[in-house]
C-alpha cells in the first residue's frame, strides 16, 4: 500500500541549480559570475537599455526614417456576397443599419461597407454600400441584382 510518505515526483528529473559563493572550486567563487566592480555587481542593479550615463543615446542621435500610413488609413466593414445570401432575404435593403439589426458585429465602420465578391448571390436584394469590388459588381450586374454607391 502507498503512503504519503513514498510518493516520489516521477514526472521530470530534478534540476540542478548553480549555487553561487560556494568557494573557487566550485566555478562560482569570489565574484560569483558577476565580473568586476561597479554597478552590475551589486545586488538589486538592473540594466535600463539605451541609456549611455549622460551621454546622448544612439536611438536619439538616428533619424527617424520611414512612413506609416496608420493614421490615415481608412476601416471599411467587407462583406461578401456569400453572406448576404446567408443573412438577407429577397427584397430587404443591405446597408450597415439592418447589418446591425441582423446581429452582424460591424465594429468601427468609419469607411462605410464594401462589397466583395466571395461567393454567389441569387436573391434579389438593394444593396446600398460605401464601395463596391470591381468583380462584385460585375456579379451583381450579371445577376441584375439592384445596388447603390452611397458618397
Amino acid at each position: 500500500m502507498t503512503s504519503l510518505s513514498t510518493l516520489a515526483n516521477t514526472s521530470r528529473p530534478k534540476k540542478k541549480i548553480q549555487r553561487v559563493g560556494r568557494g573557487m572550486g566550485s566555478n562560482r567563487g569570489k565574484t560569483c559570475g558577476r565580473g568586476g566592480k561597479g554597478d552590475s555587481a551589486r545586488q538589486g542593479y538592473k540594466k535600463h537599455f539605451g541609456r549611455e550615463g549622460g551621454q546622448l543615446p544612439l536611438y536619439r542621435k538616428l533619424p527617424c526614417n520611414g512612413f506609416n500610413n496608420g493614421r490615415f488609413r481608412v476601416n471599411v466593414f467587407a462583406l461578401n456576397l456569400s453572406d448576404i445570401q446567408r443573412l438577407f432575404n429577397d427584397g430587404e435593403t443591405v446597408n450597415l443599419e439592418t447589418l446591425r439589426s441582423k446581429g452582424c458585429p460591424t465594429r468601427r465602420a468609419d469607411g462605410g461597407l464594401k462589397i466583395l465578391s466571395g461567393g454567389e448571390l441569387t436573391k434579389k436584394v438593394n444593396i446600398e454600400a460605401a464601395s463596391f469590388s470591381e468583380a462584385a459588381i460585375s456579379k451583381l450586374e450579371k445577376n441584375s441584382i439592384s445596388f447603390k454607391k452611397l458618397d
